[in-house]
C-alpha cells in the first residue's frame, strides 16, 4: 500500500467531503480516502498496481474540485 496526499480547492462544506469521499472510495485500488474540509486535503490509502495518482486527479476535478 501506499499513501498520497492531495490538495484540493473549492471544498466549502461536509457535503463537499462526503462526496469527494466517495467518489474516491469508488476507485478500484482505494483502501482509505481521509477528505479534510479544514486542511483542504484528501490523503488517500491505495494499492499502487490497481490505481494511479492521476486517476485521484481527474476523479476530485470530474467531481467539481480544483487541485491546488
Amino acid at each position: 500500500m501506499e499513501t498520497t496526499t492531495i490538495k484540493i480547492g473549492g471544498m466549502s462544506c461536509s457535503g463537499c467531503v462526503l462526496t469527494l469521499t466517495s467518489v474516491l472510495g469508488r476507485l478500484p485500488g482505494v483502501q482509505l480516502a481521509d477528505v479534510s474540509l479544514d486542511r483542504g486535503s484528501a490523503t488517500i490509502q491505495f494499492d499502487p498496481s490497481k490505481v494511479k495518482v492521476e486517476q485521484f486527479q481527474a476523479a476530485i476535478e470530474n467531481a467539481g474540485y480544483d487541485l491546488v
